[in-house]
Parts: structure tokens; C-alpha cells; sequence
């Protein structure tokens, strides 16, 4: 006697519409996930790429097609070329925002940034990267010394590749609360008699920074050079952000955080005010 029970089959068929759809709906969504926080992450900041970013786009019209127009770093009371032939680097240099540009996948001018690594359910572990063009700030040299250096960054602006990271970030950081971060240099850097004339320089800037209203002695490793009248400077330290009372998120779709990273700047300085 069969005694197995009498499923109706359009029910049956309903049933596995509905599994088949939720199966579909999960592998979406992962996909969907994947494409929001997959581990595409920038390349770290480096004084090469910024030096042949920068040669590209003074490169005159004649040189290269389509190219960029060429960057205007003069001043009205030093040309460029004078204050290298003289074989100086005095004075004061400000961070041009009108160089280069800046978006999240390829920053070619200023900027400030992070780099943190993070484990994701289902993906694996990525890096995450959140960057910010809106820097303010300058340095002053004397002789092949710089005696004093600040900078501003708008912490609100920091953008991800995902707007889920983007609200993550906001949120860890209170920027409604502490809108800004800053360094002040508290150690003088120097570059060496060669800096003048285009030379690389490795350095360490020592300083206080503030993030998130707390602030903390900090140490960047810098590379630093002249190029066509523009003082480009990339540097990177390592902090904890528990130092700076920053609660990393976690949840959802990530496992696990490392309450450390990697604090990473770029900037293009012209002297005497010309940002």
C-alpha cells in the first residue's frame, strides 16, 4: 500500500521555483558583495610614479598628443628655472590643488589616505583604501632644511571604492564631530645640498598629528624631489588607531578588522603661495 503522501505537482514546481530563486538571490548578492568590497585596491603611494605622473603632464602639446596642458609653476618673483639654477629651495611651499587630480582609483595630485587590511566573510581578506584630495597646508625651507611644515586634510571627503566603507569610515571617525586631521612638524627635515638640483631625498618628518580630536607624536617616511619647480614629498606611517580613541567597525559582511594601517600622503607643493 503506498503511503507516501499526495503532493500536488504544481505545488511541487512552486516549491522549487522558490529554492531555485533564493539560491539565485544568494549568489547575486554574493556577487554583488564581491563587486562592492573586492580587493581592488590603489597602489601604495610612490615617489616614481608621482615623478612620471607629473613629466607626463608637462609634457608640451608637440610631445604628445592629447596630452594635458602643461602645469604653469612659475611665480611672479622667482621663475622656476632661476630658483634651481641658483641652486636654492628657500622659501615657503604650499600644496597646489591645481596639479594633477585626484579620484579614487588614480590620484595624480595631492592627497591623504589610508590603507587597512580587513577579512571578509565569504571573500577573504582585502585592503581596504580610503583617500581625500582636500589638503591644505605648506612648508618653509631655509638653506636645505625645512624648519616648519603644517597640513589640514577634510576628513568628511574620504571616499572609498564602496559607500558601505564610505559610512563605515565617516561614522568610526565622528566626522560630523571632528571634521578635520593635522600634522605640524615638530623636528626640522633635512634634504641634503643636492635637494636644490632635482636629487631624490629620503627623510623622516617627526610631528604631531590629530586625528579624530586626539593628538599623537608620529613619525612619516618620506621621499621627496624637485621636478620642473614642483616639490613632490609621498610619505607613510603606521599607526593604531586605538591611539587616537578610533573604534574600527566590524559586522555584517566583515569578519575582522586590524586596528592598525597605514596612513599615506602625496603632495605637490609650489613655492610661495601658488596652490
Amino acid at each position: 500500500m503506498n503511503t507516501s503522501p499526495n503532493v500536488n505537482p504544481g505545488r511541487r514546481r512552486a516549491v522549487r521555483a522558490m529554492l531555485g530563486g533564493l539560491g539565485l538571490a544568494v549568489f547575486l548578492g554574493g556577487i554583488g558583495l564581491w563587486w562592492f568590497l573586492r580587493d581592488d585596491a590603489p597602489d601604495d603611494v610612490s615617489l616614481g610614479a608621482a615623478v612620471e605622473s607629473l613629466e607626463e603632464a608637462n609634457e608640451s602639446p608637440e610631445e604628445t598628443s592629447g596630452s594635458e596642458s602643461p602645469v604653469d609653476t612659475t611665480t611672479d618673483e622667482v621663475s622656476d628655472t632661476e630658483a634651481v639654477d641658483a641652486g636654492t629651495i628657500d622659501g615657503t611651499w604650499t600644496v597646489d590643488t591645481e596639479i594633477g587630480d585626484f579620484d579614487y582609483e588614480s590620484a595624480t595630485g595631492s592627497f591623504v589616505g589610508f590603507r587597512i587590511e580587513e577579512e571578509l566573510n565569504s571573500i577573504g581578506s582585502t585592503t581596504a583604501v580610503g583617500r581625500t584630495g582636500d589638503v591644505v597646508g605648506s612648508m618653509v625651507i631655509e638653506g636645505s632644511t625645512v624648519v616648519s611644515a603644517s597640513f589640514d586634510v577634510d576628513m568628511t571627503t574620504i571616499t572609498t571604492n564602496s559607500s558601505m566603507r564610505d559610512d563605515n569610515v565617516q561614522e568610526a571617525l565622528e566626522t560630523g564631530d571632528f571634521p578635520s586631521a593635522s600634522f605640524v612638524l615638530t623636528s626640522p627635515i633635512e634634504l641634503g645640498d643636492d635637494a636644490a638640483t632635482g636629487a631624490a631625498v629620503s627623510a623622516t618628518a617627526a610631528g604631531d598629528m590629530t586625528i579624530h580630536g586626539v593628538t599623537n607624536p608620529v613619525s612619516f617616511a618620506m621621499d621627496a624631489q624637485l621636478v620642473d619647480g614642483v616639490v613632490i614629498a609621498v610619505g607613510t606611517t603606521e599607526i593604531t588607531f586605538a591611539d587616537f580613541d578610533v573604534v574600527v567597525p566590524d559586522g555584517g559582511p566583515v569578519i575582522s578588522v586590524d586596528d592598525f594601517g597605514v596612513l599615506e600622503l602625496q603632495f605637490l607643493l609650489t613655492p610661495d603661495g601658488n596652490g
